[in-house]
């Protein structure tokens, strides 16, 4: 069964918080996930925060959910939502969002999508956070919350939550690497024309983003071809030819664009490797060896003394 991403569309919704993630599933979906996306609301009368009309979508009753799926709830405009008590008149659907978490469903919200999961009662007692406009409002409405600022998103007992706007794809693109893995994750970010992935607190560093804040189609293609084929022996003539430039222009433009000489790249490359197939106790010393193109174990042994 394809795990199902559903977006709850509120009135009033801003098109940033939707749109964003949005992209970011379906970028992910062309690339092979096996992901699918739903949408519904409880309004059948739908106008974005900009004055967009918006088409008809299914009333969340009729979207089913299942555990290992995903519910977000991008921002709307807040005063319509609490100081129009419109959400409080929608006790059903704050039932079946506290129905969904229940039956193991991630809950995720996008800037003032934090009210909507507040208003269910499932982040009481959990860090979270919200547009930073708004985090002191948030946290005055609901005490029981325990609000933190200065930080793109968040991340506890199957709920993320995130800042405003851009950060939803940030938060997203996190969720797409827990599920396939940092080098899927940095495909669908280069395909959003995204070079550099913002981590929860900004403390995080992925090889995958750290050396790719370049724009230059060789050079990534390069990038791309090491990381499929790095059992492989990759002469510098080939991967000048995969760049499509002369051997001396592309160590040059390799080091131009990345900070780093192919040789030193291909190193981290697999030390990373290895930090990850040493964690796999199915695998020996020499396969690990093999899979990271390296002629012995004597080299994986001195790659592995760096880590």
């Amino acid at each position: 069964m394809p795990v199902k991403f559903t977006f709850l569309v509120l009135p009033h919704i801003h098109l940033m918080d939707l749109a964003g993630p949005d992209q970011v599933i379906l970028e992910a979906i062309g690339f092979g996930a096996d992901w699918e996306i739903h949408y519904c609301s409880y309004s059948p009368e739908l106008v974005s925060s900009a004055g967009l009309p918006l088409g008809q979508v299914k009333h969340f009753r009729q979207v089913p959910l299942c555990k290992g799926d995903y519910l977000l709830v991008p921002g709307a405009d807040v005063g319509f939502m609490l100081h129009e008590n419109e959400l409080k008149a929608q006790p059903d659907l704050l039932a079946w969002i506290r129905e969904a978490y229940a039956q193991g469903v991630t809950v995720c919200s996008i800037c003032t999508g934090a009210y909507v999961l507040a208003l269910s009662g499932i982040l009481d007692g959990k860090d979270c956070t919200t547009h930073w406009k708004r985090t002191k409002e948030l946290q005055a409405y609901f005490p029981a919350l325990q609000v933190v600022e200065n930080v793109l998103f968040t991340q506890e007992d199957g709920i993320f939550t995130s800042a405003g706007v851009a950060a939803g794809i940030d938060m997203t693109l996190h969720i797409v690497e827990e599920r396939m893995g940092e080098y899927f994750a940095h495909r669908v970010a280069r395909e959003l024309v995204i070079y550099n992935r913002r981590s929860g607190n900004q403390s995080q560093h992925s090889l995958f983003f750290d050396y790719r804040n370049h724009i230059h189609s060789g050079i990534h293609a390069v990038q791309d071809w090491l990381q499929e084929h790095l059992d492989r022996k990759n002469s510098l003539s080939e991967l000048a030819e995969i760049a499509c430039m002369s051997e001396r222009n592309f160590t040059r433009i390799f080091k131009r664009e990345t900070g780093l000489t192919v040789n030193d790249y291909i190193t981290l490359l697999r030390r990373e490797t290895i930090k990850k197939l040493l964690q796999k106790p199915d695998m020996s010393r020499p396969q690990i060896a093999r899979a990271c193109g390296l002629d012995s174990e004597r080299q994986l042994a001195r790659l592995i003394k760096t880590l």
